[in-house]
């Protein structure tokens, strides 16, 4: 994979970057904001495209990606946007994860996507491994906690998956490049959401700050003498239109120009015509492949954090029934550990988001 980047004559490349966030509204356990970033040759990369692509799963005029590719369609020969065994599903993580159905699906996508981005290719092995870029052991629900992965899909299919998904991107001339997760565990997110004002706001500059970082590796400066064009795809924040303050902040020595602002869809444009950054907040973010899969990655990490906290409470509680974490079922569960979280001597700042 790698001798074929860099031997091959290629045509005009762009990047294309979804993130899409999970856990935003419970009370319980963190937010989790991811971004997968992927680098594409061909025709159309620099444009706004035509047509064709999502039309067919029903999204629109909204369809085509801003950066003119479909990469359902490029994939199409492994990748699907529905539950499917032969192909890999990638899409919106609420319509392949539903509470008691397993994560089969979340991972068959998001391991395979690991997997790919790895440096060895092997699928990740275990709990801890995967949660190891965060200070875990200072909660006492992920401290020492581990398990092997994957939890309910089969790990070779992963890796079958993966070496089909690898071949697949070098016929299509698509490569994976990264996938991150930021994780906001309670206190963090308590303070965020005072320190803006809203939890909507906390959200909106997390998810832009992973953006910062991500283009900070693609676009470090001094900025490349040719840099590709770069295409973002967020889904929207709730019910903003408007996002050029907030990219401001996050982007001050950059002229950000506002190219539209609509309920459908928000977006910005800033840096050289050549290579052109261009982030689009729209609904159904996740209609594009990018944003989809970093909705189920996201995702996946807060399942995995919520099993481990599950694991501590029930284990101090007996009979403790678990809990996704959202608010009518939070407080139910907030009462019942409440005589041993006192005992424990843990704050409440650590468990319980605020808003």
């Amino acid at each position: 994979m790698e001798k074929y980047w860099q031997t091959a004559i290629l045509p005009r490349m762009a990047w294309m970057i979804g993130i899409d966030e999970a856990g935003y509204g419970p009370n319980l356990g963190p937010l989790a904001v991811a971004a997968t970033v992927w680098l594409v040759e061909g025709s159309g990369v620099g444009g706004q495209g035509s047509g064709g692509g999502h039309a067919s799963r029903g999204v629109g005029l909204l369809a085509p990606s801003v950066a003119g590719v479909d990469l359902y369609e490029r994939l199409s020969s492994v990748v699907c946007a529905a539950p499917e065994d032969d192909r890999l599903a990638i899409a919106d993580s609420k319509l392949l994860y539903k509470p008691g159905r397993g994560l089969r699906l979340l991972e068959r996508g998001v391991l395979t996507a690991l997997s790919a981005v790895a440096v060895d290719g092997d699928v990740t092995a275990r709990w801890g491994e995967l949660f190891a870029a965060w200070d875990t052991a200072a909660l006492p629900w992920y401290d020492g906690y581990d398990c092997a992965l994957p939890i309910d899909a089969d790990e070779q299919e992963i890796s079958d998956l993966a070496q089909r998904f690898t071949t697949a991107c070098i016929f299509a001339g698509v490569q994976l490049v990264d996938v991150q997760t930021r994780l906001v565990f309670p206190r963090e997110l308590n303070d965020l959401t005072d320190h803006y004002g809203t939890k909507g706001a906390a959200l909106s500059h997390v998810s832009i700050g992973l953006l910062r970082d991500v283009l900070g590796t693609l676009l470090p400066d001094p900025r490349p003498l040719n840099p590709e064009p770069c295409h973002v795809t967020f889904d929207k924040h709730g019910g903003r239109n408007r996002y050029a303050e907030l990219l401001k902040h996050h982007f001050p020595d950059d002229w950000i120009e506002t190219l539209h602002e609509s309920r459908p869809a928000s977006r910005y444009a800033w840096g050289p015509p050549e290579g052109q950054v261009t982030v689009t907040f729209r609904t159904r973010g996740e209609a594009e492949l990018p944003t989809a899969l970093a909705s189920m990655t996201a995702k996946y990490h807060r399942e995995l954090a919520m099993r481990a906290f599950n694991d501590f409470w029930t284990k101090q509680v007996p009979g403790l029934r678990p809990t996704a974490g959202y608010p009518n079922d939070a407080k139910r569960f907030k009462a019942a550990i409440a005589h041993r979280q006192r005992e424990l001597g843990i704050d409440d700042c650590d468990l319980w988001r605020n808003r």
